[in-house]
C-alpha cells in the first residue's frame, strides 16, 4: 500500500513537471516535418523535384536529373525545392534527412538559385565543395536548377574541382568585383529588343543603299550629262560625225584604233545607260528579306528557359496536392517548407476554425513567379476552389513572408471588414514567425464580420493562358519590330542626308583640290624660270609620245606633228630640248600650249580643235566649239574654253614683259606680241600653227 502510494505521488510530480517544462519551452517552427517529408520522397526516388515551381523545372524532367547523378557513381540524393523551403549552407535541412533516410551518399539540394547545399555521409567524394564553389562563380544568375546540376556534376567529375574553384573565385568573386558570366537565356526583354534591332536594321540598311547608290547613279549622269552628243553630234549608228566612235576608238580603214583620254575633257562622252529603275528597289528588297532570314537564324530563341516545358500534369501537381490537404483539413501547411506554426498554435487555429460561422480554407505555401500561377494568389484560390467544388473564405498564407491573401467564393463575409487584420503589424515587421497570431487576428475578424447580402465574388485573376505565355518568347517579327521598321527608315534618311552633306563638302575640296593643281600646272602669272623648265618637259613629252605612238589617225598625226613643229619654231630648240636664250615668255607660253595641244590631238583629233582662250596653257578646250566660217577672220560668238573654266571661268593668262607703255610687269596675254594673242580672237590649233609659220616665214 505504501509502495502504491509513492508511485501515485512519483506519476504526479512526473505530469506535473513536464506541463511546466512544456509552458517554459519556447514555442518555435516544426523543423522535424520538414527533413521527415522530405526523406520520405527520397526513400521512394532519389530525385525529388518540387511541384512548386513547374515553369523553371517540370517534375516531368526528373529522368534528367537522375542521369546526371548516375555519372558521379556513388548514391546521390538530389532535392529541387523553391528557395524559400531549400535552407542553404548551415541550415541542418541535408543533416536532418540524412538521418531520418539513414542511408550514403553525396546529398544536393538545387534551388531557381543555384546550388543551395551540398553534403556527403559515408562516401569519399572529394571535390564536391570546389564544384559548388565553381558552379556557383562559372554560372550566370539564370541558369535553371537543370542546368546547374549539370555543370556542378561536370566539374566534379573533371578532376579539376579545386583548380576551376580557384580560377572562378579569382574571376567572379570579391566584394568588389562586378565582372558577371554572360547570360545563356533570352528574356523578354532581350526578345523586345531583339525585335528593335531587327526592325532598325531590314528597315534601315536597305534603304540607306538605296537611297546612296541611286544618289550616286544620278550625280554620276549629271556629271556625263554635258559629254553626252547632241542632234549635231553623233549619228544613229553609234558613230560621231569626225569619224570617232562613242567608245573613244578612232574608225580607219575599217578597224578601231585604240585612243586614250583627252588631256583636257572635251568631245562627247559615251551615251546614258538604258534605265534600269526596277533594279535598285528589287536589290534593296532582297537584301532587306536577307537580313530578316539572318535575324531569323541568329535569334532563335523560342523560350526564356533550358527548354523544358512543363505539362499539363506539371501545372496541376502542386493544386491537387493542396486541395486534397484541405479536404481532410482547412488548415493547410506545406510539408516541403519549414512549418512557422508550432503544435498549439496549429491546435488554436483548428479551433478557431471550428467555430467560425462561415467555412474558412487556409493554405500556407510558397510563391513565386514561377509556379504554376505564376505568384498569383487569386489565380490560386480560383484553382483550389474549381478542383474543392466547395464555396468558402480561401486565405492564402506565403512563405516565408508572411503575407496574406483574402479571396472570398460563395461566402456572406463582407471581406472589406477584414483588411485590418490581414495586413502587415503596426511595426511594418513581417515574417513567418508572426503568421500565427496573424492568422488568428484574422479569424477573430471573420467571426465578428459583418453579413454581406450577396455572396462574395472574387476578382478575376490573370488568366492562365497569358501565365503560360510568360514563358515562351513572342516571335521575332512581332512588337517592337514595327517601331524598329519605323526607326530605321528615320535613321536611313538622317544618314543619307549625312552622307550627302559630306560628300558635297568632299566634292567641294576635291574641285578645289583640282583647280589648285591646274593652277600648279597652268598658273596665272608664271614666272620665266618655270616657263623655260615646262616648254622644255612638254617638247620632251610630245617627242616621246609620237615616236612612239603606232598607228594613228591621219588626222592625228597631222595636227601633233604640225603642233611640235610651231613648238619647236618658238624655242628654236628643234625639239632636241634646248632653248633659245632670247626666246620671250609669249613665246614660251604658245610652245608650251601647242606641245599640250599636240598630246591631246594624238589621242583624240577632235578634242583639240581649239585652246582655251582664257588661259592657254589650260590646253585643248572641251565640249563641242563652233566653226568659223572658211576665209573667215571674225571671233567666235563664244570663246572656247577647258572643262574647269567652263564650270568656274578663271583669270586671264599673264606674262612677265612690257605692255606697250614701257613699264615692264605683268599684264594678259593678248597685249603681248606673238601668235599667242590670236586665241583671244577665238583662233583654233590650226590657225595657232599657221600663225606661227607664218612669223617664222616657214611655209
Amino acid at each position: 500500500m505504501r509502495h502504491a502510494g509513492m508511485v501515485l505521488v512519483l506519476g504526479w510530480l512526473a505530469v506535473l513537471f513536464t506541463a511546466g517544462a512544456a509552458q517554459a519551452a519556447p514555442a518555435g517552427p516544426d523543423t522535424a516535418s520538414q527533413s521527415a517529408y522530405l526523406a520520405g520522397q527520397l526513400r521512394h526516388d532519389p530525385v525529388y523535384i518540387s511541384d512548386q515551381m513547374p515553369r523553371v523545372v517540370p517534375r516531368s524532367t526528373a529522368p534528367a536529373f537522375a542521369a546526371e547523378a548516375k555519372r558521379l557513381h556513388v548514391p546521390a540524393y538530389v532535392l529541387v525545392l523553391p528557395s524559400a523551403s531549400s535552407g542553404g549552407m548551415g541550415s541542418g535541412l541535408l543533416a536532418g534527412i540524412h538521418d531520418r533516410l539513414g542511408r550514403k551518399g553525396l546529398y544536393v539540394t538545387v534551388s531557381e538559385s543555384g546550388l543551395s547545399d551540398v553534403q556527403t555521409y559515408g562516401v569519399s567524394l572529394p571535390g564536391a565543395a570546389d564544384a559548388k564553389t565553381a558552379t556557383l562563380y562559372e554560372l550566370p544568375y539564370d541558369a535553371t536548377p537543370r542546368e546547374v546540376f549539370r555543370h556542378f556534376v561536370d566539374v566534379l567529375t573533371s578532376g579539376q574541382a579545386h583548380r576551376r574553384a580557384e580560377a572562378a573565385r579569382a574571376t567572379y568573386g570579391g566584394a568588389y568585383n562586378t565582372h558577371e558570366p554572360p547570360t545563356l537565356h533570352t528574356t523578354q526583354t532581350d526578345r523586345e529588343n531583339q525585335s528593335f534591332l531587327t526592325g532598325t536594321v531590314v528597315a534601315g540598311v536597305p534603304l540607306s543603299a538605296l537611297l546612296i547608290t541611286s544618289h550616286a547613279l544620278r550625280r554620276r549622269r549629271v556629271r556625263r550629262r554635258p559629254d553626252v552628243p547632241g542632234p549635231a553630234g553623233g549619228a544613229k549608228d553609234g558613230k560621231r560625225k569626225d569619224g570617232t566612235a562613242k567608245n573613244g576608238r578612232t574608225q580607219k580603214n575599217g578597224r578601231s584604233v585604240k585612243g586614250g583620254p583627252a588631256t583636257a575633257v572635251g568631245g562627247p562622252g559615251p551615251g546614258p545607260a538604258p534605265r534600269r529603275g526596277w533594279l535598285l528597289p528589287l536589290g534593296a528588297l532582297v537584301l532587306a528579306g536577307l537580313l530578316a532570314f539572318t535575324a531569323s537564324r541568329v535569334f532563335s530563341d523560342t523560350s526564356t528557359g533550358d527548354g523544358s516545358v512543363p505539362t499539363a500534369a506539371d501545372l496541376r501537381t502542386r493544386v491537387d496536392r493542396v486541395a486534397e490537404g484541405l479536404r481532410h483539413d482547412p488548415l493547410y501547411v506545406d510539408p516541403e517548407s519549414q512549418s512557422p506554426l508550432d503544435s498549439a498554435q496549429r491546435a488554436q487555429l483548428h479551433e478557431r476554425l471550428g467555430s467560425l460561422p462561415v467555412p474558412v480554407l487556409i493554405a500556407a505555401l510558397p510563391s513565386s513567379p514561377d509556379d504554376e500561377s505564376g505568384g498569383n494568389a487569386d489565380l490560386l484560390a480560383e484553382s483550389l476552389h474549381n478542383r474543392l467544388h466547395r464555396d468558402a473564405l480561401f486565405v492564402i498564407a506565403d512563405l516565408p513572408s508572411g503575407s496574406l491573401s483574402v479571396v472570398n467564393y460563395g461566402t456572406r463575409v463582407d471581406t472589406s471588414a477584414l483588411y485590418g487584420a490581414s495586413r502587415e503589424p503596426a511595426s511594418g515587421y513581417r515574417d513567418a514567425s508572426t503568421l500565427g497570431p496573424r492568422l488568428d487576428r484574422l479569424l477573430a475578424s471573420v467571426a465578428k464580420a459583418p453579413t454581406s447580402r450577396t455572396a462574395g465574388e472574387p476578382l478575376p485573376p490573370l488568366p492562365a493562358k497569358y501565365l503560360l505565355a510568360q514563358q515562351k518568347l513572342p516571335g521575332l517579327f512581332t512588337g517592337d519590330f514595327h517601331p524598329g521598321l519605323f526607326i530605321g527608315a528615320l535613321a536611313a534618311l538622317l544618314l543619307f542626308g549625312l552622307v550627302v552633306a559630306v560628300w558635297a563638302i568632299v566634292a567641294r575640296q576635291g574641285r578645289r583640290g583640282a583647280r589648285a593643281m591646274a593652277e600648279a600646272a597652268a598658273p596665272v602669272e608664271p614666272r620665266q624660270s618655270w616657263l623655260r623648265r615646262t616648254a622644255r618637259q612638254e617638247l620632251a613629252a610630245l617627242t616621246a609620245e609620237l615616236e612612239s605612238a603606232g598607228d594613228l589617225p591621219e588626222e592625228a598625226r597631222r595636227r601633233a606633228w604640225e603642233c611640235l613643229d610651231a613648238a619647236a619654231l618658238l624655242i628654236d630648240g628643234d625639239s632636241d630640248g634646248r632653248i633659245d636664250d632670247d626666246a620671250t615668255p609669249a613665246g614660251l607660253a604658245c610652245a608650251i600650249t601647242l606641245a599640250r595641244v599636240g598630246r591631246t590631238a594624238a589621242r583624240e583629233p577632235s578634242a583639240a580643235t581649239h585652246v582655251c582662250h582664257r588661259n592657254p596653257l589650260h590646253g585643248a578646250a572641251a565640249g563641242q566649239t563652233a566653226k568659223r566660217p572658211a576665209g573667215s577672220r571674225k571671233p567666235l560668238p563664244r570663246p572656247p574654253v577647258c572643262a574647269a573654266c567652263q564650270e568656274t571661268p578663271g583669270e586671264m593668262l599673264r606674262l612677265y614683259g612690257s605692255d606697250g607703255s614701257g613699264r615692264p610687269g605683268y599684264s594678259p596675254y593678248p597685249v603681248h606680241p606673238g601668235p599667242l594673242a590670236a586665241l583671244a580672237k577665238g583662233a583654233g590649233t590650226d590657225q595657232l600653227t599657221r600663225e606661227v609659220r607664218e612669223s617664222f616665214g616657214v611655209q
